[in-house]
Formats: structure tokens, C-alpha cells, sequence
């Protein structure tokens, strides 16, 4: 198993900051301990609590979130938390040693539906993977169990799955009013019953961790880079809420055109070639004058 790498996580409260690593540390489960008493079950959160400042330990599926006392600033002291997390970590120490002391958040998931009639998006409370997957077949989800589950309903095509969701793109046979209950029950039930949704897939962490990320990103043109900038801060965060994804593919910059891939709900979209061309080749033509002419989805 790879080393575990701990990044530093802002939050929206300024005393608590989570460090996040690129691993689960727990099956989606979450602990919350208020003292180091109250952290007997966890060595981890003990040995957090013996810095005077640490008022608060929280650990779930990929990070530990510490609240602090007011008697020190986050910046003076979070690299060196971030380094105690990780060294433990990979030295083989233990998160939880006794699963009776988690504290159970009731798993709900509801049903939302995206701009493509075949693919429906379901939302859970927890946080179900680091990374996106999309699996097209049975054959492609040998590394998730939860995926490969899923492709037993028979009117399931394909799964995509991203940060707390899951989109699933069902064959024309079947009606959505007809199997949205049953599918959200399962999806439920299965994430509550804390069973792998992906397993750990080397090669795919690998090629997704800030390290790789950050290197094929600076070895692209400078265009592309304005360009990728610009996919993951305007287009992304709306193309995750209709449950899909896009991924930079290329820019030729003798013909001027941006290729991406579309992923999960976008993927076979009847509306995804007016996204493409009124939204995100008109706003690149804008935010880029003169450097982009078309957008093209390799896969749309």
C-alpha cells in the first residue's frame, strides 16, 4: 500500500481545520471525541490531545478535523500537526482500535434528477470516494464492489461516481418512476452498512494524487493551462451538480479548439452539445479572445 499523504484542508470555521489524506481512514464512519478521556478508543486522537492546544478531535472516511483553543493560530502550528498525522499513520498507527465508540450519522439519499432523461443522480450525507470513477460495464467495475452491484439491476448501463454521489445512467427499457425507490433503498442500505465502494486501485491513486496532478499540469502550454484554470473554477462545480464531469483533453492551437471528455450525466446528453456551444465555447471565446474558435467533447 502506497504511504498515506496528509494535505491541510481550510474550513469555514477558523479555530478547526481538517487534514485530509489521499486514503480512507475509516469505513465511512465518524467519530467525534471531546477529551482525551473521551478518546480512549482512538490512539490517534489520544496522541493529538497531548498538544495543550487541541480542544476537539473528529475523525471520518478520509480526514481528521482538529478544533483548537484560542491560544495558538492554525498557521504557527498546522504544518507540524499535519506531520505528527502523518508520520503515525505510516508507521502502522491505529485510527480506531474499538468500532463500539462510533458515533453512527443516519445515511440518507435522495434522488435528483440531471439534464440527461437516461441518468439520474443520487446524493448521500457521506462522503463516498476522493476521486471520480466511471464504469461503462460490469467488466470496468472489477475495483468496486458497489459498482459492481449495481450492474446486477439489469437497468443499469453505466456508474459514475464522484465525491458524495452517484449517477447512474439506466438503458431505455425502464421507466425511472418505476425503480428510483428501489435503487435508492439499495445505494442506502449499502453505504450504511459501511461496504467498500471502491477498492484501493494503485495505478488510479497514483495517477490522481496532487503530486502526478500538479506535474501534468505544468507540462501543458501556458493556453492550456488558462484554459484547464478556467474548466475547474466556472465549469466544473456545475457540470458536478448535474451529476457529470469534463476533463481537459487537448487544444490545437493552429485551428484553435479545445477537446474535453464528458463524463457521467453529461455523457450522451441530449443538451450537452448546447452546453458545449453556448456555454462553455462562448465563455472561453470570451475569458480567451482570439485563442479559442470551437469546444469539441471527444465522447459527445
Amino acid at each position: 500500500m502506497e504511504n498515506v499523504k496528509i494535505s491541510i484542508k481550510n474550513t469555514s470555521n477558523p479555530t478547526i481545520i481538517k487534514f485530509e489524506a489521499d486514503q480512507f481512514l475509516t469505513k465511512h464512519e465518524s467519530y467525534e471525541f471531546n477529551t482525551i478521556d473521551d478518546a480512549a478508543p482512538s490512539p490517534i486522537a489520544q496522541q493529538l490531545f497531548y498538544l495543550p492546544f487541541v480542544k476537539k478531535v473528529y475523525i471520518s472516511g478520509n480526514f481528521i478535523a482538529v478544533e483548537r483553543f484560542n491560544i495558538v493560530e492554525w498557521s504557527d502550528v498546522q504544518d507540524e500537526v499535519a506531520e505528527q498525522i502523518e508520520t503515525y499513520i505510516n508507521n502502522g498507527g491505529i485510527i480506531i482500535n474499538d468500532t463500539s465508540a462510533k458515533k453512527k450519522v443516519p445515511v440518507t439519499v435522495y434522488a435528483e434528477s440531471t439534464p440527461n432523461p437516461a441518468v439520474l443522480k443520487f446524493v448521500a450525507n457521506k462522503k463516498l470516494v476522493n476521486n471520480y470513477h466511471e464504469f461503462k460495464s460490469i467488466d470496468d467495475a472489477k475495483n468496486s464492489p458497489f459498482a459492481s452491484e449495481l450492474f446486477h439491476f439489469p437497468f443499469v448501463k453505466s456508474v459514475f461516481l464522484d465525491e458524495n454521489f452517484v449517477s447512474i445512467t439506466k438503458y431505455d427499457i425502464a421507466d425511472w418512476n418505476e425503480i428510483t425507490v428501489e435503487l435508492r433503498e439499495f445505494i442506502r442500505v449499502y453505504i450504511e452498512n459501511a461496504k467498500d465502494i471502491v477498492l484501493i486501485d494503485e495505478q488510479n491513486s497514483v495517477e490522481k494524487t496532487n503530486e502526478v496532478l500538479d506535474a501534468k499540469f505544468e507540462a501543458h502550454d501556458d493556453i492550456s493551462k488558462e484554459i484547464i484554470n478556467i474548466l475547474e473554477e466556472y465549469v466544473k462545480p456545475a457540470v458536478a451538480s448535474d451529476g457529470g464531469n469534463i476533463e481537459f483533453q487537448s487544444y490545437d492551437a493552429d485551428s484553435k479548439t479545445v477537446k474535453v471528455i464528458l463524463q457521467g450525466a453529461c455523457s450522451g446528453c441530449p443538451s450537452s452539445t448546447f452546453t458545449l456551444k453556448n456555454g462553455i465555447e462562448n465563455m472561453l471565446k470570451e475569458m480567451l479572445k482570439g485563442k479559442v474558435t470551437t469546444v469539441e467533447a471527444i465522447n459527445g
